[in-house]
């Protein structure tokens, strides 16, 4: 590890103040040992009777050494500190750094996991050691000759001074036999073996001390947290972390089973830890208040970790990066092509939500932390140990689904939601596993934990193209997550659920099946109409997806999806996609005549032209052409008489992107042909003609041109 990592990795987590790093000034020489007293006897009254699990010869030895630095502080400040020499001065105020880079470091060794711990056992050896020779050199320096102390006190220095002057870097050789170990685990399962259960329980339990689910747990959300905050010049690499967390999860299962009390923790109402979406309870109940530019376009949800593509677009960090592992190599606000898939954090906005979160009061969470429900991490690939490891776990998770307690069932979805959420590799073998048969089953549980979990885990499961066929070809699944849609224990459960239809509506084919699914488009109508914003965007995607597939237009129209679609263009969230489900289904004859049966339809496609955004402004005037050519006389007569119009059609002919402008241009000849066109219309032509220009030909290239929604987050 290179130096300082330690020190910059605690003050992530601990968050001391500026003094730990900056020496005092200003201060007089009686007020410089007042405050070095204050701060030897905070580090010896803290660590003293600390019981280290590793590092407990280097930290004893550092306490050892402070302790003697307390002694002779106190004497100073008990006698005339008035009158120190310069050069004592300037050792002092260096001991004021040494003293709180050792409460740093001791501080960090006595809460870091002991994973970690031991994994860093040779790096952090090196810090105490270290530590240790810069205070051996500022002994040196001291002038002890020229302050007055008592003979005990210069004895207890001059010792420390000779000791100081003899240590040498010490590495516990048990603990890193443990290190060493550790790792031969990991090798196991490179191998494609699983390492011996009693080996592992000897090691986890008798070696580490780790003696149950919930000890094992702490430590592999230890180690997550480093991952999220690896900086690339540190050993193990990310993929090792990830092969290491995988196998400490699969030790977890194996070693101490589906413990009761954990169990409780996630069922017990005033026990139940939040859990984490993309976005916390506390800024859900206060969505609408969040500064649009604060949210991410994909998941709008406040955003962690804000970082700019290469179009100049900023997204959170986990949002796009799910989107480019997914295969799209375009921009997911402008449809841009992206020049290159680097990520550059904004620090800039980073540092405006933070504070619009302080002085909120809403809670930020770091970005990319991962807790028991799956958040994502930083990407890497996965070594083969990693894969083994899940592989092996999903293989208890999976025998717990099939036979175990109902409040096993639970834990075994919450965890296979875990493992579903990142790797199509993973996607596929708990799927080729025989998991979503048992998922289908428990999509029916009273239990709502049970419920939320499962759906999600079909969810992250359907983003393998493969498992779209698995999940539709199982008997009753399609109308299990239907089911879940309609009557859901919980908001998320139902919200996830319509994610899950849009995901596997992406096959053509699947389309009519799941629109013809009773009740499917009548409950996506309703969440689009009564949802969450959250709720609204899966939905919306959902229904765009189905209303491409032409046999469900008459479906939709009977189930009220174009009256809530329609309701939606006014919904800044989700209105481009409305729009662009509306210009689909006005394609056919009927679906013209249902739009324009909806009083508010035109008005509200006109509304978007005027404010909407530029994918919104391009479905909006697609939406208006083909309600003309497929609505008959009454449809264009509606259209053509909407107020405003003319000029933002003369507006989108110059201003509009490439697509909007051939729409309106298409759409400027359609009142051409109509008798009160020169009426209305008499300004088109300069706008007309400039379009025109590009434009010569039909525009019957409609599908293509829709802007298509964005993919669904992993939950």
């Amino acid at each position: 590890m290179a130096s300082g990592a330690i020190f910059s990795s605690l003050r992530r987590r601990r968050s001391p103040t500026l003094e730990a790093f900056l020496a005092p000034v200003d201060l007089s020489d009686v007020a410089l040992v007042q405050t070095l007293v204050s701060v030897a006897n905070e580090i010896v009254s803290c660590f003293s009777k600390r019981c280290f699990f590793f590092q407990r010869k280097n930290s004893r030895s550092l306490i050892r050494r402070v302790e003697v630095f307390q002694l002779l502080l106190e004497y100073l400040r008990d006698s005339d500190s008035s009158c120190l020499p310069p050069t004592a001065v300037l050792c002092l105020k260096e001991l004021y750094l040494l003293l709180y880079r050792s409460k740093i470091l001791l501080d960090y060794c006595a809460q870091s996991g002991k994973l970690w711990l031991l994994l860093q056992n040779h790096s952090i050896s090196g810090h105490f050691h270290d530590l240790n020779q810069e205070i051996s050199t500022l002994l040196d320096v001291f002038p002890l000759k020229d302050v007055l102390l008592s003979k005990d006190v210069r004895e207890q220095v001059e010792l420390l001074q000779r000791q100081s002057r003899r240590a040498k870097l010490f590495i516990d050789t048990k603990d890193d036999a443990l290190r060493v170990r550790f790792f031969s685990f990991l090798d196991e399962f490179e191998k494609g073996r699983s390492p011996d259960s009693a080996e592992l329980r000897s090691f986890y339990v008798e070696n580490l001390q780790i003696v149950d689910a919930d000890s094992c747990r702490t430590e592999i959300e230890a180690l997550e947290e480093q991952i999220v905050n690896h900086e690339g010049d540190i050993e193990p690499t990310i993929s090792v972390l990830n092969g290491l967390v995988a196998m400490t999860r699969y030790c977890r299962f194996l070693l101490f089973g589906f413990e009761e009390d954990e169990v409780g923790f996630f069922e017990s109402g005033s026990q139940k830890k939040p859990k984490k979406r993309l976005i916390t309870k506390e800024i859900a109940e206060t969505f609408l208040t969040v500064p649009k530019d604060f949210c991410c376009p994909i998941s709008l949800d406040l955003m962690r970790d804000p970082v700019i593509i290469s179009t100049g677009q900023t997204y959170d960090r986990s949002s796009i990066s799910r989107w480019m592992e997914e295969g799209h190599t375009t921009c997911p606000k402008t449809g841009q092509m992206l020049a290159h898939t680097r990520l550059v954090p904004n620090r800039a906005l980073r540092n405006l939500i933070v504070q619009w979160c302080t002085a909120h009061g809403v809670p930020l969470e770091a970005p990319d932390v991962m807790d028991v429900m799956g958040e994502a991490f930083p990407s890497a690939c996965p070594t083969k140990a990693a894969l083994e490891a899940n592989r092996a776990t999903a293989t208890l998770l999976i025998q717990q689904l099939a036979g175990g307690s109902q409040s096993a069932k639970t834990v075994a979805a919450r965890e296979i939601r875990l493992l579903a959420k990142t790797g199509k590799e993973n996607r596929a073998f708990i799927a080729e596993a025989g998991a979503i048969p048992y998922l289908r089953n428990l999509l029916s549980s009273p239990n709502a934990v049970a419920q939320e979990n499962c759906v999600t885990a079909l969810l992250n499961l359907s983003i393998f193209d493969k498992n779209k066929s698995r999940i539709m070809d199982e008997e009753g699944c399609l109308g299990s997550i239907v089911h879940v849609l309609r009557f859901g224990h919980t908001t998320e459960a139902r919200e996830n659920a319509a994610a899950t239809l849009f995901s596997l509506s992406a096959v053509h084919d699947y389309k009519k099946i799941i629109a013809d699914e009773m009740g499917a488009v009548e409950a996506l109508a309703g969440l689009l109409q009564e949802g969450t914003p959250r709720g609204k965007k899966d939905a919306v995607t959902a229904l765009f997806n189905l209303s491409t597939h032409t046999e469900n237009c008459v479906r939709m129209i009977e189930a009220g999806a174009v009256t809530a679609l329609v309701s939606a263009l006014g919904n800044e969230g989700v209105a481009e996609e409305a729009a662009g489900a509306l210009a689909l289904i006005v394609r056919q004859p009927v679906g013209a005549k249902a739009v324009v049966n909806e009083e508010a339809a035109v008005a509200g496609l006109i509304g978007m032209m005027r404010c909407g955004t530029p994918r919104g402004k391009e479905n909006a005037v697609a939406a208006l052409l083909e309600l003309c050519r497929s609505g008959g006389a009454a449809a264009t007569e509606r259209v053509v008489k909407a107020p405003a119009l003319a000029g933002l059609l003369q507006t989108l002919l110059f201003t509009g992107t490439k697509r909007a402008r051939r729409k309106a241009a298409s759409l400027a000849r359609v009142f051409q042909r109509c008798e009160h066109a020169s009426l209305h219309y008499g300004g088109l032509g300069v706008g007309y003609a400039y379009a025109s220009n590009s434009t010569t030909t039909r525009d019957t290239s409609f599908a293509g041109d829709v802007s298509v929604p964005m993919s669904i987050s992993v939950l």
